[in-house]
């Protein structure tokens, strides 16, 4: 990933990762580029019958992206409820991983957003709306890989789209793509964090 973004190694670019795990691709690309590297937290909101499978994504801030067809299908109460539940973990993991560091604003700047990869989108495009409102002058996704009809999505939200693994036939899961996709701990978020400093 940082070999496709090596060209954007310029004091104009800081780097977005999502956490949990878009944290250490965005660590290692941050670290390549020379670039600073904050987080943009959303939180998935899971289906009730499968928590796997996103129906709608959070923000810290409490903005909500949905898939509106599924939504329809939801308990407005429990999604109210549950939607408020992600919020809160999304505002916990900001204390614990940043402490009063403040938030580096993308305004004026190339920010590129990084996860470890994207199923439905939900996420990442809740947190592209997040760094719009801070207005960066250009808006980059980069992610190993999502399926075709996702790409095309970001392709339309996004200034520029990077992804490795753009494939027609999607495994299902983002780590199906991955030989090693062990859960990433708020220690392990931390200490990148940290050696990023």
């Amino acid at each position: 990933m940082a070999s496709a973004l090596v060209r954007f190694g310029d004091a104009d670019t800081v780097i977005y990762a999502l956490p949990r795990g878009g944290v250490p691709v965005g660590f290692e690309v941050a670290q390549v580029l020379g670039a600073p590297l904050d987080f943009i937290i959303t939180r998935k909101i899971g289906h009730p019958r499968n928590p796997e499978y996103a129906v709608c994504a959070i923000t810290e801030e409490g903005e909500m992206l949905c898939d509106e067809q599924e939504r329809a299908t939801i308990n407005p109460e429990w999604l109210a409820r549950e939607a408020e539940r992600q919020k809160e973990e999304a505002c916990r993991r900001r204390k614990i991983y940043f402490g009063e560091r403040a938030h580096i604003s993308a305004k004026g700047k190339r920010a590129i957003l990084i996860d470890d990869g994207a199923a439905t989108g939900l996420t990442l495009r809740a947190a592209m709306q997040s760094v719009r409102k801070e207005n960066p002058k250009k808006l980059i996704v980069a992610i190993p890989v999502a399926p075709h009809d996702v790409v095309e999505i970001l392709c339309r939200e996004a200034d520029e789209v990077i992804v490795l693994e753009n494939t027609e036939h999607f495994r299902g899961a983002v780590g199906a793509y991955y030989e090693n996709f062990s859960q990433v701990s708020d220690e392990e978020v931390i200490d990148l964090l940290h050696r990023t400093q």
